[in-house]
């Protein structure tokens, strides 16, 4: 009588490994816990974040919120998650802001920069955004509703370059 024996794909290789990858990450979290102790956040949010998204240049781009920043500690001031649309003609920026009231929010732009600030004393937020392209200041428009602040902001139609005429001696 034949027996048939499977073979074990993974053998015990893999487990032992898996067992070291396992125990090294359940280290990290212990060593990551045990800094979070000492974080004083006086009873306030610690929030963190990070955003991976693909731009028109097909290069990922990486960008962090939130008011803790590692190796940083804890800061008052907390930097909301942002989004950047570029469209043809208008350039749309979309915050995030919960339980902000918009006698709150200070919006500022030179050119290619928008700067927003919230000045509760409860939910400070703050964020510097560079915009794809010149805007025309004077254009803003902003919209805050249910904890989403919307920017919108004309583009300046590229100037021609200026041609000076040389003369031929």
């Amino acid at each position: 009588m034949a027996v048939n024996k499977k073979k074990n794909v993974f053998g015990d290789d893999f487990f032992r490994d898996f067992d070291e990858v396992f125990r090294e990450m359940q280290g990290e979290m212990q060593d990551l816990f045990s800094r979070m102790e000492n974080v004083k956040s006086d009873g306030k949010p610690l929030v963190y974040g990070f955003r991976v998204n693909v731009g028109p240049d097909g290069k990922p781009h990486f960008s962090e919120f939130g008011n803790v920043k590692p190796g940083k500690g804890v800061d008052e001031v907390r930097e909301p998650m942002a989004d950047v649309i570029d469209g043809k003609t208008e350039v749309t920026v979309i915050f995030e802001l919960p339980g902000v009231d918009k006698k709150d929010v200070r919006l500022s732009s030179a050119r290619s920069m928008l700067v927003l600030e919230v000045v509760d004393p409860h939910r400070r937020y703050a964020k510097e955004v560079k915009l794809p392209a010149e805007v025309d200041e004077g254009s803003a428009k902003a919209n805050l509703k249910n904890g989403i602040l919307e920017v919108v902001l004309r583009k300046l139609k590229p100037s021609a370059p200026k041609k000076n005429l040389i003369q031929v001696d």
